[in-house]
C-alpha cells in the first residue's frame, strides 16, 4: 500500500508539472500572438488570429476545470488519460492554424507523447502515439484533397502536389511519434522501478534500524522477565504437590500455572523477535520447502473450506537458510494471509527469479486488506488488529528475514487483499 500511495502522490505531482508547463504555453503562445498581431496589423476579424485566441481561452478554461477535478483523489488517473487525450487535440488546433502540413509546431506531438509516457502505462503511451499520428495524417490528407484549408497565405505554394511526398511525411511523422512513444515510456517504466526500488529499500533499513534498537531493549527486558517467571512457575507447583488444596484453591492454581505457560510462550517469542538464533544453515530448493509447508497448513480444516491456495513455483532455486526458519517464515505469513479471508478467497504463492542473484516468493491472498494507518505499524511488536494475536508474528517473520540478508514487501489494498514478497538470496550452484 505505501508503494501505492506514493505512485499515486507521484502522478499527483507529475500532472501538475504538466498542468504548470501547460499553462505557460499558453501564455507564451498568447504573448506571441499579440506581438505578431500588433507589428503586422492584424485585424480582430482574422480567422487564423481568431482560432489562436480560442485555442488560448479553450485551453484556460480547461485548466480550470482541470484544476477543479484535480481536488478529487479518485480522479487522478482517468484525469490524467483526459488531458494528454485533449492535449493531442489542442496540439492538432494549433498544427492546423499554422499552416496543417507546412506547419512547423507538428513537433509539439512528440511532446504529448513523452508526458503521456511519465503519466500513462506503455499502451497507453502508444494509444496517444496512435491518436497524433491519426489527427495528423487525417488533417495534411484532407489539405491534399482540398477537402480542409488551413490558414495560410497560399497553400498551394507550401504544399507538395506529389502525393508520395506527403505520404512520405505523413509516415515519417507516424514513425517519429511510435518512436518517441517506445522509447520515452521504455525510460519512464525503468525510472519508476528504480524509483518504487529505493523507496523499498528506504524503507527497509528504516525498519530494520528500528528493530534493532527495538530489540536490544527486548532482549534484556525478556531475560529479566523469564528469570522470576521460572522461580514463580517452580514455586506454585511445590505448593501444588505439597499443599491440601480446596477445589477453589486448586482451580486457580490450575490458571496461574496455564497463564505462567502463556506468558513463558510469549516471553519465547520475544526472545525470537529481538535475537534469533542463527539456526543450522543448510542449503535448501525453495519449491520443495514451499510445497511442504503448504501440504501440512491444507491439513488444517479450519482454513482449507475457506481459501484454496494456488502456486506458480520454480524448480532448482536453492537458497541458504535454516528450513526450519523458513518454514516459520512462510508459516506465519499463510496463517495471516488465511485469517484475512473471511467468506471463502484464494492465496496465490508465485516465484520469480530477480537480477542481481535474488529470487522473489510472493504471497497474495484475496482477503479483507491492511488500512494505509496500520501498514506502517504491522512489523512493530505486540501491534495486531486480531482479537487473540500477540502481534509478534510478522516482527519474527521480518527479524528472521533480516539475519539472512533477505526483506519482507508489503502491498495492500482494503478488500481487495495484500500482497507479502520475500527477497532471498540465492545459492549459486558450485559446478
Amino acid at each position: 500500500m505505501e508503494t501505492l500511495v506514493h505512485t499515486d502522490n507521484d502522478l499527483l505531482k507529475k500532472i501538475k508539472w504538466l498542468m504548470f508547463f501547460r499553462a505557460i504555453f499558453t501564455v507564451l503562445l498568447l504573448i506571441s500572438t499579440i506581438i505578431v498581431q500588433y507589428r503586422q496589423q492584424i485585424s480582430f476579424q482574422n480567422p487564423q488570429l481568431l482560432l489562436v485566441y480560442g485555442i488560448n481561452a479553450v485551453v484556460l478554461v480547461l485548466s480550470i476545470g482541470y484544476a477543479v477535478i484535480l481536488r478529487y483523489d479518485m480522479y487522478i488517473q482517468p484525469l490524467a488519460n483526459l488531458q494528454v487525450i485533449v492535449d493531442t487535440a489542442v496540439v492538432s488546433l494549433v498544427v492546423f492554424s499554422t499552416g496543417c502540413y507546412s506547419s512547423i509546431y507538428s513537433f509539439l506531438y512528440l511532446l504529448v507523447i513523452v508526458c503521456s509516457s511519465m503519466l500513462l502505462s506503455r499502451k497507453g503511451s502508444m494509444f496517444i502515439a496512435a491518436l497524433s499520428s491519426i489527427q495528423y495524417g487525417l488533417m495534411v490528407e484532407l489539405e491534399y484533397y482540398h477537402i480542409l484549408k488551413p490558414f495560410v497565405p497560399n497553400p498551394s505554394q507550401l504544399m507538395s502536389d506529389d502525393l508520395t511526398l506527403v505520404t512520405y511525411k505523413i509516415v515519417i511523422t507516424m514513425i517519429a511519434c511510435f518512436a518517441v512513444a517506445w522509447l520515452s515510456s521504455f525510460l519512464a517504466e525503468q525510472t519508476r522501478i528504480s524509483r518504487q526500488e529505493l523507496r523499498a529499500m528506504e524503507t527497509h533499513v528504516r525498519r530494520v534500524e528500528q528493530m534493532a534498537y527495538m530489540g536490544e531493549m527486548a532482549a534484556g527486558l525478556a531475560h529479566e522477565i523469564r528469570n522470576p517467571l521460572a522461580s514463580l512457575t517452580g514455586s506454585i507447583q511445590i505448593l501444588k504437590e505439597e499443599c491440601r488444596l480446596l477445589p477453589d484453591q486448586e482451580k486457580l492454581m490450575r490458571i496461574v500455572l496455564r497463564e505462567a505457560d502463556r506468558l513463558g510462550s510469549l516471553v519465547s517469542d520475544f526472545l525470537l523477535f529481538a535475537r534469533p538464533p542463527s539456526g543450522n544453515i543448510s542449503e535448501i530448493l525453495v519449491e520443495d520447502v514451499v510445497l511442504e509447508t503448504l501440504a501440512l497448513f491444507e491439513n488444517d480444516a479450519s482454513r482449507s473450506r475457506r481459501v484454496s491456495i494456488t502456486t506458480d513455483l520454480i524448480p532448482d532455486v536453492r537458497i541458504a537458510m535454516d528450513p526450519i526458519h523458513f518454514r516459520q517464515i512462510l508459516w506465519n505469513i499463510l496463517l495471516n494471509a488465511a485469517e484475512a479471508i473471511q467468506d471463502g478467497g484464494n492465496i496465490h504463492i508465485r516465484m520469480k527469479n530477480l537480477q542481481n542473484g535474488l529470487v522473489e516468493v510472493q504471497i497474495t491472498d484475496t482477503g479483507q486488506g491492511i488500512s494505509p494507518e496500520h501498514i506502517q505499524l504491522i512489523f512493530n511488536p505486540f501491534f495486531t488488529t486480531k482479537a487473540g494475536g500477540t502481534g509478534l508474528g510478522l516482527s519474527i517473520v521480518h527479524r528472521l528475514l533480516e539475519s539472512y540478508g533477505g526483506r519482507l514487501d508489503v502491498e495492500s489494498r482494503i478488500d481487495q487483499g495484500t500482497m507479502m514478497t520475500l527477497k532471498l538470496k540465492k545459492k549459486v550452484a558450485k559446478g
